[in-house]
């Protein structure tokens, strides 16, 4: 029989001193744990660094969505404040979204530059209908604010909203659709991408509009009854083909961040090959998973009990990830979105 594996093994207690508030103004300067799954070997590095650990002929895959402005604000006709997370695109200037404030089943919410949305709440989930004609995702660029994470406070009456706007944003970004950024990616600089470009190794791209399914608490006591929410990607011909290539000559291919990862697990044939298509994952990575693309992943520290924390379980053992983390923590490392990253080879 089966054993049923609890969430409550992938806990860990972290200081909220740990946990970044702001990004390195170097993104290439934070700290690198490197973990080595044969030896398990812990080393310290700065994330530039990480260039020692590619050698010429490796493929370096990075996730190149587009972080859109998704938060907005507005008030109601009594005056109070109202916060929207605007999470899916039903039909044009129609959203599923998570809503913050005293709200009726339908409230009348004003936007910034006057624009009108009616808000129908139902349960945990509101829909969002915006009374306005035109793209209304072209207007979210002037009038919405970064999505950035509730662990990361902001005064949004005086914060810097061009710095997270373009701090919470990967130097690579090109698709937009994205709710969240693929934080692993953050830490790269043009600098850095040239050297490894000049060492030899490949670097392509695939795309995986994070979603709100990638931060869905998980519930269920047993992880297994878990489910995650689609969320859409695209691999392109090139990168199909730079991943086969790879393979074939016996090299290593290194995969930054959970996203990269989830988008090409979902997507090799039963002879280790890489497929180029688009569509929708909701592929949930845990550990007794079988990895078959990847042979190093580049990572943040995670949320206890998260999805992405189980995947990184995976991929090395769970007891050693949480020694690592247990590392990170005594040698003062930050965690989550803005703070250091992990090398796991």
């Amino acid at each position: 029989m089966k054993a049923i594996m609890k969430i409550d093994l992938f806990n860990y207690h972290l200081p909220l001193s740990f946990i970044a508030q702001h990004p390195k103004e170097e993104r290439d300067s934070c700290k690198l744990l490197t973990y080595n799954r044969k030896t398990k070997q812990i080393t310290h590095d700065i994330f530039k660094d990480i260039i020692n650990y590619i050698s010429p002929g490796d493929l370096l895959m990075l996730n190149d969505t587009k972080v859109i402005p998704t938060r907005l604000f507005g008030k109601k006709k009594t005056g109070g404040r109202v916060e929207i997370f605007l999470v899916e695109k039903i039909v044009p200037n129609i959203y599923k979204a998570l809503t913050k404030g005293k709200l009726k089943e339908k409230t009348t919410v004003t936007l910034k530059n006057g624009i009108q949305a009616q808000i129908y709440k139902k349960g945990e989930e509101s829909i969002v209908c915006l009374d306005y004609k035109g793209n209304f995702d072209e207007t979210l660029d002037e009038i919405g604010e970064v999505p950035l994470p509730p662990y990361i406070k902001r005064d949004y009456g005086s914060y810097n909203r061009e710095k997270d706007k373009s701090y919470y944003q990967t130097i690579f970004a090109k698709k937009k659709g994205a709710i969240a950024a693929p934080t692993a990616g953050l830490h790269f600089t043009q600098s850095l991408l040239s050297k490894i470009r000049k060492k030899g190794a490949n670097i392509t791209y695939i795309t995986l509009h994070v979603g709100i399914g990638t931060f869905k608490p998980i519930k269920e006591e047993n992880l297994e009854e878990h489910k995650m929410f689609p969320e859409y990607f695209e691999i392109e011909e090139e990168t199909a083909r730079l991943f086969n290539e790879t393979k074939k000559k016996g090299k290593k291919v290194f995969a930054c961040g959970t996203t990269t990862v989830r988008a090409l697990e979902g997507n090799i044939t039963k002879e280790g090959f890489l497929k180029s298509r688009k569509g929708s994952t909701n592929l949930f990575i845990y550990p007794g998973y079988k990895f078959k693309s990847i042979d190093a992943l580049i990572t943040n520290f995670h949320l206890p009990k998260s999805t992405l924390l189980l995947l990184v379980s995976a991929f090395a053992e769970r007891k050693e990830i949480l020694r690592c983390y247990k590392e990170a923590i005594k040698k003062r490392y930050m965690f989550y979105s803005f703070g250091d990253a992990m090398l796991i080879l």
